[in-house]
């Protein structure tokens, strides 16, 4: 039996904190070397101890593997003629192996699209060379037209094809192309004698080239971008 003269003995260095149950007098310290467990809290004023509890979650953060819409401007950019042009000629027009199906619908889109206003404009010129005889005011003005119609229909091809390569200036540029494509068809369907020739409103064209561009911005096209771009 303890006598009330006897001292507390002190705390050895790696003892365990007092238990909720006891209450340490005011101005209490740990002993020196103590290390508290882990999600333990001090008390926020004393004579108080909180029980130690599991850490909260924080935010979730997004991973690198995560799809997303992160627009950035190409830094692969043709730096001569030849970067324009596709690689093995236009052979390998209707090959599309290592493509996402996104991208191959959008590809096919944009090359049998291309075509099509090649060979309409081809038929629409001899229309439009008729012309001359009765309206050469309006049929100098379609011609116009159909010349650029025709120009956009070639780059769509090419650009196509340069996208299939991976190359993210051209997805941008065929962007820009649909962009164009529609301006075309409305002076096309504001130009009297339009429709007699052919060159009239075509918004179904239109509204497939604008599919074909949202396929290309798609989270799975984009990735596949960057891929590319990362083994170049």
């Amino acid at each position: 039996m303890s006598t009330p003269d006897e001292a507390p003995q002190p705390q050895q260095p790696g003892s365990q904190p007092p238990q909720p149950g006891n209450v340490p007098p005011a101005g209490y310290q740990p002993p020196q070397g103590y290390q508290p467990p882990q999600g333990y809290q001090p008390p926020s004023q004393p004579g108080q101890y909180s029980q130690p509890g599991p850490a909260q979650p924080g935010p979730p953060q997004a991973g690198p593997g995560q799809p997303g819409f992160h627009f950035e401007m190409p830094t692969d950019g043709p730096r001569n003629f030849n970067d324009v042009m596709p690689q093995g000629g236009f052979s390998g027009m209707f090959k599309t192996q290592g493509l996402p199906t996104e991208l191959k619908v959008s590809y096919f889109i944009w090359v049998i699209s291309g075509l099509l206003g090649l060979l309409f404009g081809l038929i629409g010129f001899f229309a439009i060379i008729a012309l001359f005889a009765f309206a050469p005011g309006v049929a100098a003005i379609l011609l116009i037209i159909l010349i650029l119609t025709l120009a956009v229909a070639a780059a769509q091809v090419v650009l196509a094809m340069k996208m299939k390569e991976g190359k993210e200036w051209a997805r941008l540029a065929l962007t820009i192309v649909a962009g164009i494509s529609l301006l075309l068809t409305i002076f096309s369907a504001a130009s009297a004698g339009g429709s007699s020739t052919g060159l009239g409103s075509n918004w179904f064209g239109f509204l497939v080239s604008a599919v074909a561009v949202v396929l290309m911005w798609l989270p799975n096209s984009q990735l596949w971008f960057k891929a590319v771009k990362g083994h170049a």
